[in-house]
């Protein structure tokens, strides 16, 4: 038994399924999941994140936090978390970097989301002696401040897709052509969650939803509206969808979304908009959006990569000088990833953020 042959049965158990069902069985199936049963990120896996391109996004993602700590009245106990932690990198940078912000550490407890066991077990090992407990859902984060990254969680979570037809919506389906897996369409429906689209759409466009990020953005929200902190939201996306950004990921090539079911990292851009609105209905009184290049040259990348590079030479330079671009440049992922900051009022936002 393979995943397909396991997706095959359920479709023609089931009949055709969509894109959010295929997402979570391919991603998170516990026998075949992608993510249950590998470490994806590196060069041996089939992408690297911003942390494993550079330390210097995780120190200036932790001393940015750090700073609003600071400017809240640094309240102790506070709860440091992440989402979707990949091999620990980010958070362990974030803890370097913030070793010399008095008090910061010693009251930081630091809470990790991961629904990966072989990455929990990798992040378990990057962080040996700091003793983060990990938490099964965002619900199970602690009534407390919180100070919190998701780095590339959002894009990961499964999303349906809607072609306008008419003045109603036909959902994308993923079906079967005898072993084979096909898409098509199902039938026309209204959509409540798309009447406000009616009005910046034509037929033929594709428009994609999320609905499992509002309950997540929702508590992140509740939290820092009730108890103060801040939430650094970075992914790739934009504010409204619009267009076919579902993708697969083998080998850092991109390939098929159903050619490599379970094999493939599967993703699609963040919308950013009704994550904003969400935070905002949830009690966090501010959000911002900022593109991430801007946001790292804000927060002084350019003086780290020097500072960085004054001990450098050679081929460790030259990667050096290929980070900073990468993580900046528009043409890269400069103005592709966004930083959405969730703060509470009347606080100022993060570092980096600022209007």
């Amino acid at each position: 038994m393979t995943l397909v042959d396991h997706l095959l049965e359920r479709i023609a158990q089931d009949g055709p399924m969509n894109v959010a069902d295929y997402m979570t069985e391919c991603l998170l199936h516990p026998t075949f999941g992608y993510y249950t049963t590998r470490d994806p990120l590196g060069t041996q896996g089939d992408f690297i994140t911003a942390p494993e391109i550079s330390q210097m996004f995780g120190e200036l993602i932790g001393l940015s936090l750090a700073q609003s700590w600071l400017d809240q009245g640094r309240p102790d106990p506070f709860v440091l978390a992440e989402l979707g932690p990949g091999r620990g990198t980010l958070m362990a940078d974030m803890l370097r970097a913030t070793a010399g912000v008095p008090g910061f550490t010693d009251a930081a407890q630091i809470v990790l989301f991961e629904a990966s066991p072989t990455l929990r077990d990798i992040q378990a090992q990057t962080l040996t002696g700091y003793q983060p407990r990990w938490v099964d859902s965002v619900a199970d984060l602690p009534e407390a401040p919180l100070f919190l990254v998701a780095n590339e969680f959002f894009d990961a979570l499964p999303i349906r897709q809607f072609q306008r037809d008419g003045t109603g919506w036909r959902e994308r389906l993923i079906g079967a052509d005898g072993n084979t897996l096909t898409w098509g369409l199902g039938p026309q429906s209204d959509q409540v969650a798309l009447k406000d689209r009616l009005d910046d759409t034509k037929d033929g466009d594709l428009v994609e939803l999320c609905a499992a990020a509002i309950p997540i953005i929702a508590v992140i929200a509740r939290r820092i509206g009730t108890h103060g902190g801040a939430g650094l939201i970075v992914d790739y996306g934009d504010w409204r969808s619009l267009g076919d950004t579902f993708q697969a990921l083998h080998g850092h090539t991109h390939t098929d979304p159903l050619d490599k079911p379970g094999q493939a990292d599967l993703t699609a851009h963040v919308d950013f908009e009704p994550l904003a609105i969400a935070a905002r209905a949830a009690g966090c009184a501010h959000t911002r959006l900022t593109p991430q290049g801007v946001f790292l040259e804000r927060l002084g990348i350019a003086n780290r990569a020097q500072s960085l590079a004054a001990t450098l030479g050679g081929s460790k330079l030259e990667e050096l000088v290929a980070a900073h671009r990468r993580l900046t440049h528009p043409d890269e992922m400069g103005n592709l990833f966004k930083v959405l900051g969730l703060y509470p009022s009347p606080s100022s936002p993060p570092p980096g953020l600022e209007p």
